[in-house]
């Protein structure tokens, strides 16, 4: 379910929008200079799609962001399998890197092959928590302040669109806010 919930920075307890309604959505996040838009693959995929499948299925949408300035894509998983127990104990440190306010120089933009993940983009005063799962792109501004969660047993692959190969460097905010927000196992319960 694609949910976008916006709180105030300063009153996390406080919704002042939650809606699952593509539009309101798409012109919630146009509103801070975010794009969102959802997309179709040429065929259905299987959970455990290896990357030449997914290129292959996306491959139109992936040329189409090529031109419009991400010529580089790569295919992220963050998973857990339900057998391994041990598997939340260590992706306990990087989900805390991911939970921890940062920004990038340059635009994230992430399309949502299977599962869900939450991006959390702190702007203008308030936190969207925007709940992405199968078939959402989401493009943030490079030097948006912003998060991301997948939960405590992630089950997300994503297209990651780049404007350049290379290093990325992440940079964290010192006072960052992410802690105090419904984390990614929460935001569906969240009234």
């Amino acid at each position: 379910m694609t949910l976008l919930q916006i709180m105030p920075e300063d009153a996390p307890e406080t919704v002042r929008v939650r809606t699952g309604d593509v539009d309101v959505i798409h012109k919630q996040l146009l509103g801070i200079g975010v794009r969102f838009a959802r997309w179709h693959a040429a065929r259905r995929l299987p959970a455990d799609a290896d990357d030449v499948t997914i290129r292959h299925a996306y491959r139109s949408h992936i040329e189409h962001l090529g031109a419009e300035g991400y010529p580089v894509a790569d295919i992220a998983r963050v998973t857990s399998s339900p057998g391994d127990r041990d598997r939340p104990r260590r992706t306990r440190p990087a989900r805390a890197r991911f939970r921890a306010e940062h920004f990038h120089d340059e635009d994230v933009v992430r399309f949502v092959v299977h599962g869900a993940g939450c991006f959390y983009l702190h702007v203008a005063g308030q936190v969207h928590a925007m709940l992405c799962t199968a078939g959402d792109l989401l493009s943030v501004p490079g030097r948006t302040a912003h998060w991301f969660d997948a939960g405590a047993r992630p089950c997300y692959t994503a297209i990651r669109f780049f404007q350049e190969a290379g290093e990325r460097p992440v940079r964290f905010l010192p006072d960052g806010i992410a802690a105090r927000f419904p984390a990614f196992d929460e935001l569906p319960a969240t009234s």
